[in-house]
């Protein structure tokens, strides 16, 4: 062996011997080729770590392939193809390689040669061109490319990682993607979606920043999968979208909200009422609604101006908020009427509820610009769901004749509609005129 140790080392082209990837002999044109100081010092280093990123999938494959068919006597070698590598210095070479497997002391390996074809020019301009694309690229994306093994550790990921995240690559290698999410539940979601379709595009999700900040990110990646089919990681690329997020959750606060009280407007409410009745009836648990109406606001208007009509109507907004659970949703159906939705509510619950309201309003500390004090009260209209009710509709009609028999009863009160018979009303507060 050591004969033959002695014209391998006298060959002019690089010879490695490998066994799982791992170099366990070089001759010194391969310590030339790589540009380190002897053949020794590639021992227990793995041929992959000087392979271009462009090229590893395609070395592994290579390697993998001819691994598989080590005998003795050895088998033919595989047909020789250029390779991108870098050494130890970091310089480029492109390089012709051509391999055999064979097995060595009993066990399978893998003898590569190499022969250098970067010094012809045309190959060398490619390939200085190549790399040049290959960085610009990486530099100036603003997607983070990325790659993980099965198990998710990130073995691979591109310099825009540094604007996204704050984190440079070497930071981020060598750890599990997992360990940016803020929660596991978007990771576990966007694995099963990659396990479920083998690919995802404009996936959601966050991540968290070096300097501990939040923010949206959009996935497009797919799944690799190894020479037996078997998961092997994924690859893709993640890009900020915190900006466009931010603008999306706005409009839909836009949409959604009434703009002077900071309530749900109309819209939305009825869309919460609608899902939480459908939710109720299915579950058969409770659920009431309040209809509210501020008494005599007209008067307050027409008296103090469309200003102080609108303080007004944000003080009552605070006040009513105040009694309610963060389960529970306040709408504006409209002017000075506002509804209630009181989830998991029974009557006798929601009639609790709409008192505190009663009382939470006549105390608001209000007064006019001129400092007289402004007394303000509300008339409500209760409705529970029964079990005979087909639509949101009836609930809201009977909510809405309580309200009704509330006004008629002396304002300042609450009146509960029960369905099936005359509405119950509840004397909460000094008798008033109907006006």
């Amino acid at each position: 062996m050591s004969a033959l140790q002695e014209l391998l080392h006298a060959l002019p082209g690089a010879v490695l011997l490998a066994r799982n990837d791992v170099i366990v002999y070089a001759n010194a044109a391969s310590a030339a080729l790589l540009e380190v100081a002897s053949p020794e010092q590639l021992h227990g280093r793995t041929t992959n770590e000087f392979v271009h990123p462009l090229d590893k999938q395609r070395s592994s494959e290579r390697i993998y392939r001819i691994s598989s068919q080590a005998v003795e006597p050895a088998t033919a070698p595989n047909k020789p193809s250029e390779f991108r590598l870098r050494t130890s210095l970091g310089n480029l070479r492109m390089v012709l390689i051509s391999s055999v497997a064979l097995v060595v002391e009993g066990a399978p390996a893998v003898l590569m040669c190499g022969l250098d074809m970067t010094h012809q020019s045309e190959i060398q301009q490619q390939l200085r061109e190549s790399e040049q694309n290959f960085r610009r690229l990486f530099e100036s994306m603003q997607d983070v490319y990325y790659r993980t093994n099965a198990q998710g550790v990130v073995q691979h990921v591109g310099p825009g990682v540094r604007r996204v995240l704050g984190y440079e690559p070497h930071e981020i290698e060598g750890r599990t993607a997992e360990s940016y999410y803020p929660q596991s539940s978007d990771r576990d979601a966007f694995k099963a979606a990659i396990m479920a379709h083998g690919e995802v595009s404009d996936f959601p999700g966050q991540m968290v920043c070096k300097d501990g900040s939040i923010i949206d990110i959009s996935i497009s990646s797919h799944a690799l999968f190894d020479h037996n089919g078997q998961f092997a990681g994924i690859e893709g690329i993640y890009r900020d979208v915190t900006q466009r997020k931010n603008l999306e959750r706005e409009l839909q606060r836009l949409a959604t909200t009434d703009m002077l009280t900071g309530m749900a407007n109309r819209r939305a409410f009825l869309d919460a009422a609608e899902q939480a009745w459908a939710e109720a009836r299915g579950n058969g648990q409770a659920m009431c609604l309040l209809m509210l109406d501020l008494d005599h606001f007209k008067n307050i208007n027409d008296r103090n101006g469309h200003l102080e009509g609108d303080r007004v109507l944000v003080a009552f907004a605070q006040a009513v908020r105040a009694q309610l659970r963060a389960s529970d949703t306040v709408g504006r159906l409209g002017g000075e009427e506002f509804c209630v939705l009181l989830r998991t509510t029974d009557a006798d619950s929601g009639s609790e509820v709409a008192t505190r309201i009663l009382e939470g309003v006549r105390t608001m500390p209000l007064t006019t610009a001129t400092g007289e004090r402004l007394s303000v009260t509300v008339s409500v209209g209760l409705a529970n769901l029964r079990s005979v009710d087909r639509s949101l509709h009836e609930l809201l009609d009977r909510a809405d004749q309580a309200l009704y028999n509330a006004k008629r009863g002396g304002r300042d009160r609450v009146a509960f509609n029960a369905g099936g018979g005359p509405s119950h009303t509840d004397s909460l507060g000094p008798e008033h005129q109907d006006t």
